[in-house]
């Protein structure tokens, strides 16, 4: 497997510059897994797939789906790429190659493990910050236009928003310097994660269901369905941001009053 990714690594940066493969090689990534994991939850909306595991019973309307993603292109062409294609100067600043030899597999899961945990402490303030009152009326509610929310949502935010939690995600490997494919892999499990997060599903499957810290749909849904001053659930990843400065405990409270109505209704049955 190791031979594989090598090989493939060897034909890129044979064929490609730094320049190509930092730039436009993260936007396409980006854009392939962004969208190829997002667009499904649309479809099951649409066609009532998985009913059982929608969080909210609301649907978005097609013209309300149709606007987020059209907003999505015109953000991600108009805002992000030429951000993208600007920040390479920062990106060898930083310290990113993209020469042989590959970093092993432990070097790999530690920066990107040390990068989600980082990611969630910078974004869980940040977040704090943007549902301020000034702030959320004039940046974050844009975010919020989507009260039920799917998958391409995840991205749907005011422009100075996505430079201002971007920095999130781009502060753990500003510190390390880390290989590209490290990046590449960071960036792609930061948009897989933060999807699933904005799915309004919560499956048997869900990552919430085996990772004891982990956030997920169903903690991160009852963000949106809130009023901002009410919400609470700011950390983007995991829960225990919000559970030791106590911005969870309507959802917590919300989670055992339905865990006890749950219990209730089987001791009813038998």
């Amino acid at each position: 497997m190791a031979s594989i990714i090598e090989s493939a690594w060897t034909y890129l940066i044979s064929n490609f510059s730094d320049f190509q493969l930092t730039c436009l090689g993260g936007f396409v990534l980006h854009e392939s897994v962004f969208f190829l994991s997002g667009l499904p939850f649309i479809l099951f909306e649409r066609a009532g797939w998985f009913g059982k595991y929608k969080i909210q019973k609301k649907n978005n309307s097609p013209e309300a789906q149709e606007k987020c993603i059209t907003r999505l292109l015109m953000y991600h062409l108009c805002v992000n790429l030429p951000i993208l294609l600007g920040s390479y100067p920062v990106f060898k600043f930083m310290g990113t190659r993209s020469s042989l030899p590959l970093p092993s597999w432990k070097v790999i899961s530690t920066q990107i493990i040390f990068y989600f945990i980082l990611e969630d402490f910078v974004f869980y303030w940040g977040h704090r910050i943007l549902h301020t009152k000034w702030l959320y009326k004039h940046v974050h509610s844009v975010h919020h236009e989507y009260a039920t929310p799917f998958g391409l949502t995840s991205e749907y935010a005011h422009p100075a928003e996505i430079l201002f939690l971007g920095f999130a995600t781009i502060i753990g490997p500003a510190i390390t310097g880390p290989h590209l494919i490290t990046l590449y892999l960071w960036v792609s499990l930061r948009v897989l994660e933060t999807v699933e997060a904005h799915s309004g599903y919560h499956f048997p499957w869900s990552p919430s269901n085996f990772l004891p810290l982990y956030g997920g749909a169903d903690f991160h849904d009852y963000h949106h369905r809130l009023l901002y001053t009410k919400s609470g659930n700011y950390s983007s990843t995991f829960v225990y941001m919000d559970w030791i400065f106590g911005t969870d405990k309507g959802y917590r409270k919300l989670k055992s009053l339905k865990e006890n109505e749950r219990f209730e209704a089987v001791g009813k049955e038998m």
